[in-house]
């Protein structure tokens, strides 16, 4: 029943024009799938390797860094992408400002020629994707490609917001690349401590902390294969393979989260 719920809310957002908010301080634009489809630099793109649909697919798309600069995002170094599952991405703006490498797109779900569903699922990436050409050049990661965006925020990086995720400038290359691997690849689904703007999954830190009642065993396997360890039909969580998130930056994330339940805030 909640899977034909939100069928039916994904279509009657593409039947009544769904709308991007794009917010840098004080200043916020909104744009409809009309405007956004009728804009001169509106193109069609391939991409090869989508992440989201693990396959090759065409779109009609608009740069992401001709978006933001209608608005005063140069100030900004991230970008929150926030989707509307409440799924919330946290994205450096260097990826997006820089030239070569990989380059940013919002994808626009046309509801005249609408794109397919997901694998597994009963809705499509729309109304609105951000995706990457060329996300090898950049290293993109798999959650830095967002469907169903709804909004874009210009924000400080995490570890300025939230001073908590933070490792300190002293801690090992292990433990910087774990919180930078959380940050990445948890963050958009798990706070840490409170630390974080989704709550589309449990906070790893609170009320206690991930590894106080999960062996690093158990939290490899839940991050590989989640319903091998524990199902429900309301979970969401994906498995992340090798490819999304590598067993070094996997073994990292499991040493940081083991050396925050050690530290206080």
């Amino acid at each position: 029943m909640v899977g034909v719920f939100a069928a039916l809310t994904r279509l009657l957002a593409l039947i009544f024009a769904a709308v991007l908010a794009v917010k840098a301080g004080a200043q916020t634009r909104t744009y409809s799938t009309k405007e956004l489809l009728a804009r001169p630099d509106a193109a069609t793109i391939a991409i090869p390797n989508d992440s989201g649909y693990n396959r090759a697919m065409t779109y009609r798309a608009v740069p992401l860094g001709a978006l933001l600069s209608e608005l005063p995002f140069a100030r900004y170094e991230a970008l929150q992408i926030i989707a509307t599952d409440g799924f919330v991405a946290e994205v450096p703006a260097s990826l997006v400002q820089r030239s070569g490498g990989a380059r940013a797109w919002l994808a626009i779900d046309d509801p005249q020629n609408p794109w397919p569903n997901l694998p597994g699922k009963s809705y499509g990436a729309g109304p609105f994707y951000l995706v990457w050409e060329h996300p090898e050049g950049s290293k993109i990661a798999s959650e830095q490609w967002v469907t169903a965006t709804g909004a874009i925020v210009g924000a400080d990086p995490p570890i300025r917001r939230w001073p908590r995720l933070d490792v300190g400038p002293y801690a090992s290359a292990s433990l910087k690349r774990g919180m930078n691997a959380y940050v990445t690849q948890c963050l958009p689904c798990h706070r840490f401590e409170g630390a974080g703007a989704s709550d589309l999954g449990p906070d790893l830190g609170r009320p206690m902390n991930v590894t106080r009642y999960m062996t690093s065993g158990g939290i490899r396997a839940i991050v590989r294969d989640p319903r091998a360890v524990r199902s429900w039909p309301q979970m969401r969580m994906p498995g992340f393979s090798r490819v999304m998130l590598s067993d070094a930056d996997l073994d990292a994330v499991v040493l940081y989260l083991t050396d925050k339940a050690t530290t206080k805030p």
